[in-house]
């Protein structure tokens, strides 16, 4: 079901997951202000219907992102306080996605540029067509990556390759970022939206509750002393054993069929 409520992005269920689709395709899916207040709303959205248990981001057109809208930016009406909500609410969007308690998939085909690749680099995982292209070209024209790139880029893909990426601006494949651990796979372009949409799925089924707390894990895992991340992988395995979702896996697995999880 299509929402009819936001102009820059469309927000779509999609059974048990929602796409959210980029939606400035005259501007090859580039970012302003209302466009990364939607995506935080739709983010928002998302990890409010417990019927979502998996979140899709493509963009509509030729591109995934490209990154901020250059002929706003140019037109140089803002104060520096607009220029710092601004990019605030980059943050803000990117911080939305890192820290939703549901996985975020990013389909990319085109280009992914500046914001565009923060966005992707927030995901818990990189679907991308093997023609698309993507890069940080912040250094190239004068600015700073932003997003939380400086961390996550160099966890994916190593030090040396992260400062590459950065300091040159270069745009890679689909095909290197896969092989260099920047995106899950790459997809033939054709294959990208069903690949993307099985993938999703796939994830959907799975049980939220644990879902949530192995995403956690993961995301706050490079922060935690050793002892510290076994004890919260403790208290995550005794949470899983007090819902319905963990019986049913048992129950499913004694009877050799799918489990069937309700997210309690």
């Amino acid at each position: 079901m299509h929402d009819p409520g936001f102009e820059t992005l469309i927000y779509e269920k999609l059974g048990t997951s929602a796409e959210i689709r980029f939606n400035r395709p005259h501007r090859l899916n580039a970012v302003v202000e209302q466009f990364y207040r939607e995506l935080i709303d739709a983010l928002r959205q998302a990890e409010a219907e417990p019927d979502v248990r998996a979140v899709l981001l493509t963009g509509e057109g030729r591109a995934f992102c490209v990154g901020a809208d250059m002929k706003e930016h140019s037109s140089g009406g803002r104060s520096e306080s607009q220029r710092r909500e601004y990019l605030q609410l980059a943050n803000d969007a990117c911080k939305t996605i890192i820290c939703l308690s549901k996985p975020v998939v990013a389909a990319i085909h085109g280009y992914a540029l500046g914001a565009g690749a923060e966005i992707a680099c927030s995901c818990d995982f990189v679907l991308i067509a093997e023609s698309a292209r993507i890069g940080f070209p912040e250094v190239s024209i004068g600015t700073c990556v932003g997003g939380g790139v400086s961390q996550i880029l160099p966890r994916l893909v190593g030090l040396a390759k992260a400062r590459e990426l950065i300091y040159t601006g270069i745009r890679i494949d689909g095909v290197e970022a896969a092989r260099i651990g920047l995106a899950l796979r790459a997809v033939a372009d054709d294959q990208l939206q069903d690949a993307a949409i099985d993938f999703i799925n796939e994830l959907a089924s799975k049980a939220p509750i644990s879902m949530r707390l192995v995403k956690k894990l993961l995301n706050d895992a490079s922060a935690t002393d050793l002892d510290s991340q076994l004890a919260n992988e403790l208290d995550g395995v005794l949470t899983c054993t007090t819902t319905g979702d963990w019986q049913e896996g048992v129950d499913a697995f004694a009877e050799k069929r799918e489990p069937r999880f309700k997210g309690h």
